[in-house]
Parts: structure tokens; sequence; C-alpha cells
């Protein structure tokens, strides 16, 4: 992660000048700081709110801040631009900026080539470019010897990357590369940087191993390499870096053991190695860690035992050993982790019961222990209820064939998300789940459960995800199910969401169980429902026309049915349906012909013998009769009707394929997937 703008906008707060700074109606800038700010202006396409280039009192412009130290005319020393939607290039120089000091431009939309006749200002001390379109090779100049902070992440600068800017700048403490398009290895020439304290290298395509000279900057407290191409196992030399304090190598290609110095790392707070190719146990100095806050080992191959030293590690608030090979914990390891609130072992070899130490995390908030071997779901739950401040847990894939327990003394109020999917569980939904109150999410799909949807679900006030798909469930579908206030009106809840409830869709999944009766009508007052799925189950009667209230709706998959009469013409109002469903039921008449209706495939509706398309009957493509006498209605509907059949399989497949990844991890996203966003 890049350095924050609220920490930028922090630095640049306490700097503080020994001239006086103003900013005054009455103030008239020195001309020549006046002649460059117009040449800056005239390739800025979009202009520049604020700015009266026909006045000569530039002291008053938008984001320009002058000194206070003459009396005849007044320097600028600030020129802050960011977030202000320009548009354009920088197409001269800043030069006659003498007495500038800080310069920001970041989060703009400007393009083009910098060189080094942009910057050649003795007294200039911040440079922040980024979140911007400019490209080419870094930032040269003459020489910047007051230059401490530059940062020109996330634009599109390329080739490789070297010490430049120390060797004009020996100052520099902060700079900021992360998110462009650099690529080989790190220079040597990275040791005349000796008074860097944070650099971000993240996000780009260097490659080698992890760069030597940078053992020899003592002052760096941050050092973010992540989303790169580094090969090669870790130097002890790493040990170096005293004063560190963030450390991140995470998505890289590193491997073999981590080097046993942690003990001489004593200021650091995180570290994350994830999604490398670390093997062996974690090092001794790691896991008795002292100063550590969060510790990210994600998607490697470590194995062994999981050993912490807790009562060591006082300040640990963070833990994520997911997707490695551990294969136990040592007894008790967690009896005093009593800081912990986050704690990821998902995808490993526990096996066996959950310890009945897990009760001591009294600062737990999210858990997954999915896919660890786990047995005894019983036992598991009557010991996490003690982890009063609980509220995501995540137990999927474990506890094979058991009953999902009914204890009514089972308490977990504070929970807003609860998955036990995948389990192949037996039982009913328990009861002790009503009191549950604060739930937003829960998901118990792919098990054996019987009987019927209890009514009570409909009582969960934020509840905005629920997915029971691929169970036994029976009976019709609850009318409460239809009143739950966060898919009616989601502004209620908004402030009680958690973060992690943002990555997922409002979504009700029943598809794949055995439900019978009517969709209910009052199914239309879900106006905040992304995804409905009842596919695969028994529902007969018509589809309600009152689902054409769902006003969000992307998704409505009501195939494998045994629904009956017309599909509704008020469905056509749905803007936002993209992908829409009722093959195989009982339906008759004609599709509708107008809104989303001419964006679905034959697919949607193939097995309703009575139901007409455009062209007839709607049957498969490959039972498609031949095509009749040309018309006018064939020649501007048909055909390109027919042959969007494949297309909106594709999609369909793609879709479904998106879809079936409700809560996807963001951090293991790279940053390249999301670059636009970033």
């Amino acid at each position: 992660m890049q350095l924050p703008y609220l920490y930028f906008t922090f630095i640049l707060c306490t700097i503080s000048f020994k001239a006086p700074v103003m900013r005054c109606q009455n103030v008239t800038c020195n001309s020549t700081d006046l002649r460059a700010l117009i040449n800056f202006s005239s390739c800025i396409e979009s202009g520049i709110d604020g700015w009266d280039i026909s006045s000569s009192d530039c002291c008053s412009w938008n984001g320009v801040t002058c000194d206070n130290s003459t009396t005849s005319s007044k320097r600028v020393v600030k020129l802050e631009l960011a977030r202000k939607g320009l548009r354009g290039s920088i197409c001269k120089s800043f030069e006659g900026l003498d007495e500038l000091r800080i310069l920001n431009l970041s989060a703009n939309i400007l393009t083009g080539y910098l060189n080094r006749y942009h910057f050649s200002l003795q007294k200039l001390e911040v440079i922040d470019m980024s979140n911007n379109d400019f490209y080419g090779q870094l930032l040269h100049g003459d020489g910047l010897p007051s230059l401490w902070y530059v940062d020109l992440s996330m634009n599109r600068f390329s080739g490789s990357i070297d010490a430049t800017f120390c060797s004009m700048s020996p100052l520099i403490e902060v700079l900021n590369l992360a998110n462009n398009y650099l690529i080989s290895e790190v220079s040597e020439s990275f040791v005349k940087c000796s008074s860097l304290q944070h650099l971000f290298l993240n996000g780009n395509q260097i490659s080698g191993s992890f760069p030597k000279s940078l053992l020899q900057l003592r002052d760096l407290r941050t050092l973010k390499l992540q989303e790169n191409l580094f090969t090669g196992s870790l130097n002890d030399g790493i040990g170096n870096l005293s004063k560190l304090v963030k450390l991140d190598l995470s998505f890289n290609s590193f491997n073999g053991f981590l080097p046993d110095v942690f003990d001489q790392l004593e200021t650091l707070e995180h570290f994350s190695a994830r999604s490398n190719q670390f093997s062996g146990q974690m090092p001794k100095s790691l896991v008795n860690s002292q100063s550590l806050l969060t510790l990210d080992l994600e998607n490697n191959s470590f194995t062994g035992l999981i050993d912490l030293n807790c009562s060591a590690m006082i300040q640990l608030t963070t833990l994520n050993l997911a997707s490695n090979n551990f294969h136990d914990l040592v007894a008790n390891s967690f009896s005093s982790c009593h800081g912990l609130n986050s704690l990821n072992l998902s995808h490993n070899h526990l096996r066996g019961g959950l310890q009945f130490a897990f009760k001591n995390l009294q600062s737990m908030r999210y858990l997954s222990l999915s896919n660890t071997g786990l047995v005894n779901l019983t036992s598991a739950l009557a010991t996490l209820q003690y982890c009063e401040n609980l509220t995501m847990l995540d137990l999927s894939l474990n506890f094979q064939n058991e009953e999902l327990p009914t204890d009514m003394s089972l308490q977990f109020r504070n929970l807003k998300e609860l998955f036990v999917s995948n389990c192949q569980l037996r039982g009913s939904i328990p009861s002790w789940l009503s009191s549950c109150s604060n739930l937003q999410v829960l998901d118990l799909s792919q098990n054996h459960l019987g009987g019927s949807i209890p009514y009570w679900i409909g009582t969960f006030k934020y509840l905005l995800y629920l997915n029971l798909s691929s169970n036994s469930l029976t009976g019709e579908i609850p009318e409460g199910l239809t009143e739950l206030p966060s898919l009616i009106d989601m502004n209620i809840s908004l402030e009680r969401f958690a973060t992690k409830i943002w990555s997922s869709i409002p979504s009700l999944d029943l598809s794949y169980n055995m439900l019978t009766g009517h969709i209910p009508p009052s199914t239309g007052n879900l106006r905040k429902l992304h995804i409905l799925n009842l596919k695969y189950n028994s529902l007969s009667g018509p589809i309600p026309g009152s689902l054409s209230r769902m006003t969000s709706i992307e998704t409505l998959d009501l195939s494998h049915n045994k629904l009956s009469g017309e599909i509704p013409d008020t469905l056509e109002e749905l803007s936002f349906l993209s992908n829409f469903n009722v093959s195989y039921n009982q339906l008759h008449g004609e599709v509708p012909e107008k809104g989303q209706f001419l964006t679905f495939p034959f697919s949607s509706f193939i097995g309703n013998p009575g139901l007409t398309c455009r062209l007839g009957a709607c049957i498969p493509p490959e039972q498609t009769p031949p095509p009749p006498p040309p018309s006018d209605k064939m020649t501007i509907m048909g055909w390109p009707f027919v042959f969007g059949v494949p297309t909106g399989f594709v999609i369909t497949v793609g879709f479904c394929f998106v879809t079936g990844w409700i809560f996807p991890n963001p951090e293991k996203r790279k940053v390249r997937v999301t670059r636009i966003g970033r």
C-alpha cells in the first residue's frame, strides 16, 4: 500500500517555513511567478477553477500560497491543486517559481512526459504528482538539494529503477514509486539514499533477488516491495534494518526459509510475506516478536506446528496463516493472545477438535477456520461463544456429516457474519440462530439440512445476504423472508455494516432445495435485493407481477420449477436486470419484448412448451427449424437474436462464475486488475 494521502496531508500541515505565509486578496505576487503560473495553466485543457489569469493578484488564486517576507512583491511558495479534475499536460517549465517549496498536482487527469526542464527548483521540498497518467522514464533533474518528499505513484512511468533522485537530492526521506511499470532489478546506486525512511516500490514489475543495496539504508521505517517479480531467498542482512516499522514482501516469488533475525527488528510492527513460496517453520524470533501488531504469511508453504508465544507477542492484533501446510496447533498456544482480534488459520491441516483455549480470545472479532479438518461442531460452538466480541466466524468445509447443534443456550449476540457451508451437516436450521440479532450475512449452503425455513429469519433487521442453497429444505417460502428491513431500505443499517460486507452483493439464494408453494407477491418489496435465486425447487403458481418493484435486481433465476401462467410484462421495467432465467417451467404466452428482455438468450426460456418467443416456440437452438422466408421482422430481429444465443450462453456462464465468489478477498487482487480503481 502506498503512502496514504492523509499521511501526506499531515506531513505538509506540520511544515513550517521561516517566512510567514499569507493568502490575502490584496497581495500582489511576483511578476516572474505570475508568468510561470500563466504558462502552466496554458496547457491545462480543463482550466483551473479560481484562476483569473487577467489578474496580477495570483496570490489569491485557488491552490496558490505566497509568503509575506518582502514588501514589494510576494513569492509563490506552494502550488497545491490536488483532486481538482485537472486535464491536460505540463508543457511549460516551472523554472520561474524559484521560491516554490511544495508542488502537489496529485489525483488529477494530467498526462504526458516529464523531463528535467520541468523541475529545476533549488528550494523545492515536496513533489506529489501521484494518481495521474504521466509516462516515460522516471523524473530527472539538475539538482534539487532541498527535496525530501517525492510521490510519483499510480502513473505509467516505465524503465529501470535507480537512485537518480538520491543523486540529485541527497536529503530524500520519502520516495513513492508504487503502481507504475518499472522493470529490471533495483540498482546498487540506492546505497546513496542514506536519508530514506519510507520507500514504496510496490505494484511494479521489478525483478531479481532482494536488493542488497536496500540493506544499507539503516534509517528505513517503511519498505513496500509487494506485487512485483522478486525471486530468491531473503538475506540475513535484513536484520540490519533495525528501524523498520512496516515491511511488505507479499505477492512475489520469494522462496526458502525466513531468516531468524526478527529479534533484531525491534520496532517492526507490520510484516507481510503472503503469496510467496516461503517454506519451513516460522522462525523462533518471529513467533516471539514483542513489537509485531500484524503478521500475514498467507498462501505460502510453511510447515510444522503453529507455536506462538503470545506471552511475548503482547502487541499482536492480527494473524493470518491461511493456506499453508501447518499440521497442528501447540496445545494452548493461543490461550494468552488476549489482544488478538483477527485470526485466519483457514486451509491448513489442523485436524481434531477446536482447543478450549480459544475461549480466552476475548478481543477476537474476525475468525476464519474454514477447511482445517476440524471435528465436533457442538464443542467448537460451545467454546467460541465465549468470544463475546466475535463478529465474523467462518467454519466452512469442516465437521463433515455431523449434526448442526440445536442447543438453545448458544449465544453469539454480536455476530454479523456466519459461514458454515459445505459441511454436509444434517439436522435443521437451529433456533439458537434467532438470538443472533445482528446478523448481516448467513451462509449455510451445501449441507443436508431439512425441515422448513423458520419464520424468524424474517426478523433479522440487518440481514442482507442469505444463502441456504443446496440443502433439503421443504415447505413454502415464509412471508417473513420478504420483510427483511435491510433489503427493503438499506439506509436503515448502513452505519452498522461491517467493512467486509461491502464486498458482498445483497442476495437471497434458496436454490437446489425442495421448496413448494407460490412465490410470495410481497417479494417485490425487496427493493434493495440484487440477486434472487430460486432455481431447482418445486415452486408453483404464477410469477408475481409485483417483482417489478425490485428495482435493484440484477439476477433473477426461477428456472427448473413448476411455475405456470405468463411472464408479467411489468418485468420489462427492471432496468438493471442482466441475468434472467425461467427455463424448464410450465409457462405459456409470449415473452416480453421490451427493456432488458431484448438481451436474454433462448436458454433463458427453453423447457416451457407453451411459451412463444419472437421467432415462435422457445426451443433450443439445435432444434430450431429451417428459417422461414425472409421478412422485415426476421431481417430486423430474427437472425441477430439467433446468433446471440452462443454469446448469451458465454455471458451467462461467466456471470455465474463471478457471482459464485460472493466474498472475494480484496487483498488477493493484483494491482493490475484494479488499476483504474486504485
